[in-house]
């Protein structure tokens, strides 16, 4: 596995693969790498030929500092795994790299609507952080296939309509989200978990899983399964953000013949926010 910091290398390296009819695939990262970003490497290389990872902890799509500074990085770790993922390319730059102005002041890229609701209320500026740093590694990279969990739900539906709406030549693969046997959504931020939270944590996918079950068995009053969900986890310790019934295809409220939906929540442990979800589909003629 070659490992570059800095751009050139990693843009002379795709040209040679390139000019060799190889294809690219990306999987973006921040590093402290689990067995869920092991899953987007490994689909990535059942569609394409060469695999680049970036790890970089963007401090712009943080909006506390403290969130920034807390973030885990296992730099030595990570590359161990992605060595024996067979990743072919580790790209990590420095901030100065990526942002050689002031963040304040550089250019960025907003997707408006979709970057304001839900985890772009409870976090101003996350998304538009998301999409300037995304927009920037895919000019780098150049690849033909990208993997992204399902697990941000949200981020993959604004990088979606991003390659979509500024015509990027690039397939966007969701991949399912990866859970450890309890159920909890592999994170990052789990890692922060101390032995009691960790035991409260899956509590967030067995709610939403109830949620599912209420909605596929045809209830249809989103708002009270959405407020018992959050009485659920509130009595279970957690300060929840919020619980969210929506249609998968763009967040919207669901109204009556959507048959494609998402149950989506974001809960704080403490000083650590976990987020979840689970999309479902249903059939519009029940309830």
């Amino acid at each position: 596995m070659n490992i570059f910091n800095d751009i050139q290398s990693v843009r002379d390296q795709v040209n040679r693969w390139k000019q060799d009819g190889l294809t690219i695939g990306f999987v973006p990262t921040m590093g402290n790498l689990h067995d869920g970003h092991l899953q987007l490497v490994q689909q990535a290389k059942q569609h394409v030929d060469r695999v680049v990872v970036s790890i970089f902890v963007n401090p712009m799509q943080f909006n506390q500092a403290n969130d920034f500074s807390a973030y885990p990085r296992t730099l030595e770790n990570d590359i161990a795994l992605l060595d024996d993922a067979s990743v072919d390319v580790l790209f990590v730059p420095q901030d100065d790299e990526l942002y050689p102005v002031d963040q304040k002041k550089t250019t960025k890229v907003i997707v408006p609507g979709l970057s304001d609701m839900l985890e772009g209320e409870c976090r101003p500026g996350h998304f538009t952080g998301v999409t300037t740093i995304v927009c920037k590694l895919f000019n780098i990279v150049q690849p033909d296939i990208v993997c992204f969990g399902e697990k941000d739900f949200q981020q993959l539906m604004l990088v979606r309509r991003m390659v979509a709406e500024l015509n990027m030549p690039i397939t966007i693969l969701a991949v399912a989200t990866r859970r450890e046997a309890d159920g909890l959504a592999m994170s990052s931020r789990n890692n922060r978990l101390d032995g009691e939270q960790r035991s409260k944590a899956p509590v967030i996918y067995q709610v939403l899983t109830g949620v599912y079950k209420q909605i596929k068995q045809g209830i249809r009053d989103y708002s009270r399964l959405e407020q018992d969900a959050v009485t659920k986890l509130t009595n279970s310790g957690f300060v929840v953000e919020y619980v969210a019934i929506r249609r998968s295809s763009d967040l919207a409220l669901p109204v009556p013949g959507d048959s494609n939906l998402v149950i989506l929540t974001a809960a704080r442990l403490g000083d650590i926010r976990l987020i979840d979800n689970i999309p479902l589909s249903i059939n519009p003629d029940l309830g």
